[in-house]
């Protein structure tokens, strides 16, 4: 795997870079490069990071990490957490950078004492799954999609630092499923649903759906913080995202609180926007795709302008000098309309399917 490439799909391993652009400068505006890894990236001030709780729910508790600190996640520092609390213990969604790990537990504990008995990855990337070596030695069962724990037996760049621990063996899900039927778990008095995605942000993408306290949590295929970021390396696809907000908006209510692991918390309304937007920026893709446009035109044609105002970090530089959100997500869908239309040209089939 080109190093580069893999750095930046997963960019939130990297103890700064967050999501980064998936290729360099030059191969950004459509010029073929050889990846060179980046000699330094801006770290995450871990000392000055702290943990804001917000209770979204009876017994239901989102922990976010503060601004300012993380330079790929300026909105919040590393991947969001559920954690639901009750008689029978506490269940936990996802586990940030291992060294936010003893600040999340001291967060735990301000709204229980009782035991962390199970951990459910949303995907592999390590803003979400640094974490877990710490909680699983507290006791935690950890549970993942097959296709994450293959993700995170992966050797990482060096420039991962310590955001992720490359060798604990307490890092890897003991528990995995695959696509199909949801695996249910029945904890504190409510049902809740691990729910396999197909290809969205990842190939091991999972939705933890809490039945009576009405809560989804959705990981990363919805983001209001930039723009949509998918993770190619890794089975990441637009295609996917759509299906998982179809998905998602058939199984909550007006009222089901989504919990995405970036940006601000959302309901079920807030989808359909997003979702119209996607698709808008594929067809315009594809149309300049079809009219013989190169991906440098197509970045240049600035197709999220009528967007860009409204999405916050949308035109804010990312790390270590590779390009916008904006940039990173219309080169992202070009790589992949381009890839669809060729494949469906050779077969005969349509370009794209929505």
């Amino acid at each position: 795997m080109r190093p580069l490439l893999f750095l930046f799909c997963l960019a939130p391993f990297i103890a700064s870079a967050g999501d980064l652009m998936l290729g360099s400068p030059a191969s950004a505006q459509g010029v073929a490069t050889t990846p060179i890894l980046p000699a330094h990236f801006p770290g995450i001030d871990y000392a000055q990071a702290r943990i804001l709780t917000e209770k979204i729910a009876p017994n239901f508790y989102a922990l976010t990490g503060s601004a300012d600190v993380d330079p790929g996640h300026p909105e919040a520092a590393g991947g969001r957490i559920g954690v639901f609390v009750g008689s029978d213990g506490i269940f936990m969604v996802d586990a940030q950078y291992l060294p936010m790990a003893d600040k999340v537990a001291a967060s735990i504990r301000r709204v229980s004492a009782a035991p962390i008995r199970f951990l459910v990855d949303t995907h592999s990337h390590p803003d979400h799954t640094g974490g877990n070596p710490y909680f699983v030695k507290q006791g935690a069962l950890l549970f993942a999609r097959e296709e994450a724990r293959k993700t995170l037996t992966e050797p990482l760049p060096a420039a991962v630092g310590n955001a992720a621990s490359r060798t604990d063996p307490a890092r890897l899900p003991v528990v995995t499923f695959g696509l199909g039927d949801p695996v249910k778990i029945r904890f504190n008095g409510d049902t809740i649903d691990l729910i396999p995605l197909e290809n969205a942000h990842t190939n091991g993408d999972t939705l933890v759906r809490f039945e009576t306290a009405d809560v989804i949590m959705i990981g990363d295929f919805y983001r209001n913080y930039g723009y949509p970021f998918v993770d190619p390396v890794h089975g990441g696809s637009f295609k996917g995202v759509l299906n998982a907000i179809d998905t998602v908006a058939a199984l909550a209510g007006p009222n089901t609180v989504l919990v995405p692991g970036h940006g601000t918390i959302i309901h079920r309304s807030d989808l359909l926007p997003y979702r119209t937007m996607i698709v808008t920026i594929q067809a315009e893709v594809q149309q300049l795709i079809a009219d013989g446009k190169t991906k440098q035109q197509v970045l240049a044609a600035k197709l999220t302008a009528p967007y860009d105002a409204t999405v916050p970090g949308a035109l804010a530089p990312l790390p270590a000098g590779f390009g916008t959100s904006a940039a990173r997500f219309v080169g992202a869908m070009y790589d992949e309309v381009k890839a669809t239309s060729t494949t469906a040209a050779m077969s005969g089939g349509p370009r794209i399917e929505n």
